[in-house]
């Protein structure tokens, strides 16, 4: 009896298992006619091309574009033996001064060493105002500790040199702390400043005021954001010089598609490294308040003026010595960082941005933004603190600090004189001063047959020429055409932040392309 219960459990399990079996089958067979028949969509990644934010995929940032990327192969391609016509690249792409050779400021870094390794404070190697300035930094983090979070605006007693800073360099404006922003370096605030700005849909949609040339931050920040891109021309015969004239124009063309609401000024000016005189500053203050725009005024290479005659002066000095007819009313923004100037501190990632006659309501939602991403790296708020409140006379680092800022910025001060001299002596490119920043963006004249082969390949004709330029000499630049510039006119963007030597060589070698790619597209 057991036997014939034992053979009827194991025909049970049979029948399920086989039964199982084929209604899987089955339901694979069906699964499959009503894919084919496209009644069920085929399984593929839920992130593609064609399903991913629109707006990022207009996106460009030329600085570190396809050029860049190929001479980081490059690099590679020599450090693996490969045979080329040089033997190294020069990075003359980006503003990166450490990159290029510039050494830090001793103090700066002293400071960032006892804040980052508190127990240094107790080395004698140490200066007592390094170690003065580092322990305040310390007692104002959590735990005194440079590795906790900060409040979302930025720690209190930066944001009080910060606004200390600004009116020592405004001889005696008043700034107050609490419209002081510490920032991720200055990209941060301008994007955070961008996004309460842009609004509306068609016709009403944001429009913002761009310079061009410009720098590609703006124009890859507006279309992330769905503004409008709103260009006005710089004149490049008058030395990159901004005409109200000319935002006129822009502004009434913009105002048959779009809103435009934002006006943007670079000054000094990144790529053309020029240095805005005061009255140009009351003219674009006088057309900011008469077509109710709001302003940004990007300033980090405020310390980085070079050409006789000419002065930084900053949006809000000069904003508020027009008087309360514009001081009370205009709405400006303000950026300043730590990645340029004297210091060069790119990787500390520190900046700020101060707001002056910001809606109340508008800016509590701005608190309210920053907060969202907690607070900005600590370090480079440190470091931030560190070039608004510097060594002063009398202090043990006050000398060194000095000289070794002087020695920064009057070797630049040379090197802009230098490109501008050797450029210009080259047939076919053309060089304005470089009165201010850390780049000449000099005009380049090609040859008929180089602009038919480079649209030919489906390359702008100075991306064509700095692709060349990179793979016979080794030297990377940004074409122009990254920046934007009048139609049938080219430039490339250079640093002047290589060593002098090094500079020097990539002068030269520079000289000798353009020489050669003349006579060979003749």
């Amino acid at each position: 009896m057991f036997q014939l219960y034992f053979l009827i459990f194991l025909y049970y399990i049979y029948y399920i298992i086989w039964g199982s079996c084929g209604l899987m089958v089955r339901e694979e067979h069906l699964h499959q006619k009503m894919s084919e028949n496209g009644a069920l969509p085929r399984r593929g990644k839920v992130l593609t091309v064609d399903t991913m934010n629109v707006n990022v995929k207009k996106v460009d940032y030329a600085v570190r574009g396809p050029i860049v990327q190929r001479a980081v192969q490059i690099e590679k391609e020599l450090k693996e033996g490969v045979k080329k016509p040089f033997e190294e690249v020069i990075k003359a792409n980006i503003g990166d001064a450490h990159a290029m050779g510039q050494q830090p400021i001793t103090f700066f870094r002293q400071v960032m060493a006892l804040c980052t390794y508190p127990l240094l404070l107790d080395d004698n190697k140490f200066p007592e105002d390094a170690k003065n300035r580092a322990r305040r930094i310390l007692q104002s983090c959590g735990g005194n500790s440079i590795g906790a979070y900060t409040t979302s605006q930025g720690i209190d007693c930066v944001r009080h040199d910060v606004a200390n800073y600004i009116q020592r360099r405004d001889v005696g404006i008043l700034s107050d702390p609490d419209n002081i922003y510490l920032t991720t370096g200055a990209s941060d605030g301008i994007v955070t400043i961008l996004k309460l700005l842009t609004a509306g849909e068609g016709r009403t949609r944001t429009g913002v005021m761009i310079s061009i040339p410009q720098y590609p931050l703006y124009s890859a920040s507006i279309a992330e954001l769905g503004a409008v891109q709103v260009n006005y021309y710089l004149n490049e015969e008058k030395c990159w010089s901004l005409d109200i004239s000319e935002l006129q124009r822009s502004l009434q063309a913009a105002r048959e598609h779009c809103n435009p609401s934002v006006l943007c000024i670079i000054n000094p000016g990144n790529p053309t490294g020029q240095v805005q005189s005061r009255q140009c500053i009351e003219d674009v203050i006088q057309f900011a308040a008469k077509e109710n725009l709001f302003l940004m005024a990007d300033e980090v290479y405020q310390d980085n003026v070079y050409a006789e005659g000419c002065e930084f002066h900053s949006f809000k000095k000069v904003l508020f010595e027009m008087g309360p007819e514009y001081s009370s009313k205009v709405e400006l923004a303000s950026f300043h960082s730590t990645s340029k100037c004297y210091m060069g501190e790119c990787g500390f990632r520190g900046g700020y941005m101060e707001v002056i006659n910001m809606d109340p309501e508008v800016k509590a939602q701005l608190t309210k933004l920053v907060s969202v991403r907690l607070c900005p790296p600590a370090p480079g708020q440190a470091l931030m603190d560190l070039v608004v409140n510097s060594p002063q006379p009398g202090e043990p680092s006050h000398q060194t600090f000095m000289k070794e800022r002087t020695d920064i910025l009057s070797a630049l001060a040379e090197k802009a004189k230098l490109t501008e001299q050797i450029l210009n002596t080259v047939p076919g490119i053309s060089c304005n001063p470089v009165q201010g920043a850390m780049y000449s963006f000099p005009r380049i004249t090609l040859p008929e047959r180089a602009i038919n082969e480079a649209k030919a390949k489906g390359q702008a004709p100075d991306m064509f020429y700095c692709m060349k330029l990179l793979e016979e000499t080794g030297i990377c630049l940004v074409p122009g055409s990254g920046f934007g510039q009048r139609e049938g006119t080219y430039h490339f963007r250079m640093t002047i932040l290589p060593p002098t030597d090094k500079l020097m060589i990539l002068l030269n070698k520079l000289k000798e392309f353009h020489q050669k790619f003349t006579q060979q597209y003749s």
